[in-house]
This record gives C-alpha cells, structure tokens and sequence, in this order.
C-alpha cells in the first residue's frame, strides 16, 4: 500500500500497512488484557492525579493515532483545536519525529497525550531482545529531549506483543495499549468509509486507532468527531481514560 510521504522509508511502509486487521486476535494470544474500567477501579497511591473529565460518570473515548507526525497532522491538529478534542499521538521515530520535530512539540503545546510506537516498526515479536529495547529506548530518548517529557505509555506495531515485549517494557516503564476499534485506514482512501468503521466499533471506554498519515484518515475525523458528540462521548486522552487508576508498565491495555 503506498503512503504519501515521500521521504518515509519503504520497510517503516511495508511494515505498518501489513496484516493490521489480524493484530487484535494475534497481540492476544498469549498476554491478557485489560479494560480502561478496570485501571479506574485501581487507583494508585501516590500517583499524580490527572484532570479532566469523570469517566465513572461520563460516557468517554479515546481517539489514537499511530506513527505521527506525518505531513497531514498539522491539518488534524487544527480539527482537533477547533473541536478542543484531546488525543493521544503514538510516535514513530524514523521518518516521523526526526522529519517533523516542531509538530511533536505543538503536540504537547496543544494538551495531546505523547505515547511510544517504536523507531522504525519492526513487529517486535520477531526481533531480539535487545532490538526490541533499542526501537523503545531511542524513541524515549528523541521525545524526552524534544519535549521535556517521558513516555509511560507503548503500542507495539501491529498489536504484536509476547511475554518479552511485556517485560522489556514493563523495564521501561512502559504499559501496552491496543485498541477497541480501527478504520483499517491503510487500506483505503475513502474517507467516508473510514468514518463509518469508527463509528460503527464505537462504544463507552473505546479506544478508537487511527493512523494520521493516510490520505483519507484527517478527511474522515470532523464527522467522527461530530457523530460522537452527538451520541455523548465525552473525549479524552488514553491516560484521562484510565484515571485516577494509572497503567501498570508492562500490562497490556484494551
């Protein structure tokens, strides 16, 4: 599947676009998982409290996006400020945060939760241990010295997660999070087809994945965001999802 960016390269393109809709049985397969509700029942002693809404009392969603920036974010991130919508971005090093360093920072300028996606996309279920570390640490790195700021949340490419990733992670200070629904929007460009899968997978405590790269994706999400609040979702960050529970590294989240 092409991908507009010119300057990405191929093997982050071939890997990202391959086999998604297979990720949320395969990244299950030998881990469990745990729902945003069940982080709230656990709050964490000592742990920074967030603000933002109740999600006991409010009917809340998270929207996600995997491997910014990318040329369309500053697009997306207009959407998001004249919605006042908070996201969380899940980073992608190569190709990403190193071509585009000033969006990372709007990011966080602009209330929007920082999160892991590795540096260049491998499925880190198929490489070594201390590969699997690297693409986690050195995407750490980039950020922390860009924005001040350290990341306490990961999703592994394709959903493909095992017990090592877990405990590499959880080294890291790093909690898994997958996701409730996707667009599949690598595999389209049709915007209205897009808004559709995300608002047909929908529900309370979603976490809706969706990829700003794509042609068709930032097209799709003013109605996605329209549709949602007319149906009540009240929109928050992965985080402001699980609060005042906080994610536990290592643990996967769904």
């Amino acid at each position: 599947m092409p991908r507009k960016n010119p300057r990405a390269g191929g093997r982050s393109v071939a890997l990202l676009a391959a086999a998604t809709s297979l990720a949320l049985t395969l990244s299950g397969c030998s881990m469990s998982t745990v729902s945003p509700a069940d982080v709230r029942g656990e709050p964490v002693e000592g742990a920074v409290q967030l603000e933002g809404p109740d999600c006991d009392e409010l009917k809340c969603i998270a929207l996600t996006f995997d491997s910014a920036p990318s040329e369309h974010t500053p697009e997306l991130l207009e959407i998001l400020r004249e919605e006042e919508v908070p996201v969380t971005f899940f980073l992608l090093g190569r190709n990403h945060i190193d071509t585009y360093p000033e969006l990372v920072q709007q990011m966080v300028d602009e209330g929007h939760e920082l999160a892991n996606h590795t540096w260049t996309h491998p499925r880190l279920t198929e490489i070594e241990p201390d590969e699997v570390r690297e693409e986690l640490e050195r995407t750490q790195e980039a950020v922390a010295e860009l924005t001040g700021i350290t990341m306490t949340l990961m999703r592994p490419p394709q959903g493909r997660t095992n017990d090592e990733v877990g405990e590499i992670s959880r080294e890291l200070g790093l909690a898994q999070v997958l996701w409730s629904v996707t667009a599949k929007d690598y595999q389209t460009t049709d915007s209205e087809l897009i808004r559709s899968r995300v608002l047909d997978g929908a529900d309370e405590d979603g976490i809706i994945l969706l990829h700003d790269l794509y042609d068709g994706t930032v097209p799709a999400v003013p109605g996605i965001i329209e549709e949602l609040k007319a149906q009540h979702y009240t929109f928050v960050t992965v985080s402001q999802l699980f609060a005042p529970g906080v994610a536990e590294p290592g643990r996967v989240y769904r």
